[in-house]
């Protein structure tokens, strides 16, 4: 006999608490059905000229940076590197809606927003050539390292950004991170901390179809990503993460949204992955080659070049200006990265904590006894030139 079963079980129906009842109306959360677009919409009208040909000569230079970057791991210059070909748009449009004081949260994919905020290229790439834990000061240039766990910087963007808040500081967060990266429980307390907290934090979530071999369909069932936020109280917005305009737009007003202190919104920018996930990845056993062609046709330069040059603002002088500023960019970090860098292997035990443990003491002293002997058995130059 279940409970509905035994006498008077019908009779006993409490009402639920008052707590059920939604914190707050889910229907303003909710993203548009399509994503939101301005190039070839009417919306182009009302884009600054000045910004459009800013961000054109961003993605021209962003491209030949992917190029560069790829072609030096071929070289063994770079142990690896993860392209952001084809997503553009997403990596320049974050960096520039940030103003000096607020934080950038890359993923280990996003040295292109890294660069485009101010980064040295070379810098950038430091950790992916195997150097240095990060290969700059996070402070200095507020920019977070390059996360190569899947979804690790998101919480620690909540928390920086709740700091921020705490103190009084007028400073926002904006968190990169992969449609893989949604899968991650990481992602899923990030969302809820902000929402909670209303913390001045964006989530953008650059959804490039695969996380590495794995498309999105396998990931979720969810209508789309930006859904999402709706579970944890936020806005979700979507938007054609190959619309440079269309990304900037959307991002610059979760940005000043969160600098009001209405809290956290997720955005997922629908992209695509052009090249192969890393270099080590062969991107033909999961996909095939007509797929990558159909977005070649919405390519982030090539529908942004076709409005400019449609509209008068672009011609064959202004495109040949921007590829030539992009190759020599490509040149001068072709030329650093040559050089091989001088490096101390005791480096390996600073920066890891701020007062070292007793384990990393002895191991330190243990790598300072092996370096002396070689010193003494090789000498100093040839000591020098092994390191």
């Amino acid at each position: 006999m279940t409970v509905q079963e035994l006498p008077g079980a019908a009779a006993y129906r409490p009402a639920p608490p008052p707590a059920w009842k939604p914190l707050t109306d889910p229907a303003p959360l909710l993203p548009d059905p399509e994503p939101y677009r301005v190039l070839g919409t009417d919306a182009v009208a009302d884009a600054d000229p000045e910004l459009l040909l800013r961000l054109y000569a961003e993605l021209v230079r962003g491209r030949r940076y992917n190029a560069q970057a790829t072609a030096l791991t071929k070289q063994g210059r770079l142990a690896v590197y993860p392209s952001s070909t084809g997503q553009e748009a997403c990596e320049i449009a974050a960096a520039l809606v940030l103003e000096e004081r607020d934080w950038l949260f890359p993923s280990y994919r996003d040295t292109l927003a890294a660069v485009a905020r101010g980064l040295d290229p070379v810098e950038a790439l430091t950790l992916l050539r195997g150097d240095r834990h990060t290969g700059y000061d996070p402070r200095a240039h507020r920019i977070a390292p390059l996360c190569t766990p899947l979804a690790t910087q998101l919480p620690h963007a909540v928390g920086l950004a709740h700091a921020a808040r705490l103190k009084g500081d007028d400073v926002v967060a904006l968190a990169m991170v992969g449609d893989g990266g949604t899968s991650e429980g990481d992602f899923h307390e990030a969302l809820n901390f902000a929402a909670v907290w209303r913390a001045p934090v964006v989530f953008l979530v650059q959804n490039n179809g695969f996380a590495i071999s794995v498309p999105l369909a396998k990931q979720t069932a969810a209508p789309s990503l930006a859904h999402k936020a709706v579970g944890y109280g936020m806005p979700g917005r979507l938007v054609d993460g190959n619309d440079a305009p269309a990304v900037h737009q959307v991002l610059g007003e979760a940005v000043a949204r969160a600098r009001r202190g209405d809290g956290p919104t997720l955005v997922e920018a629908v992209t695509y992955r052009m090249d192969a996930h890393t270099n080590a990845d062969d991107a033909t056993r999961y996909r095939v080659e007509s797929e990558v062609e159909a977005w070649r046709e919405h390519d982030p330069i090539r529908i942004l070049e076709r409005e400019l040059t449609g509209r008068g603002l672009l011609g064959d002088e202004g495109i040949e200006e921007a590829r030539e500023a992009a190759d020599r960019m490509a040149a001068a970090l072709r030329e650093r990265m040559n050089a091989d860098p001088v490096l101390n292997p005791m480096d390996l035990f600073a920066h890891v904590y701020e007062e070292q443990t007793a384990q990393l003491r002895e191991q330190a002293a243990r790598l300072r006894v092996e370096l002396d002997a070689e010193q003494d058995q090789h000498g100093d130059e040839d000591v020098e030139e092994r390191r």
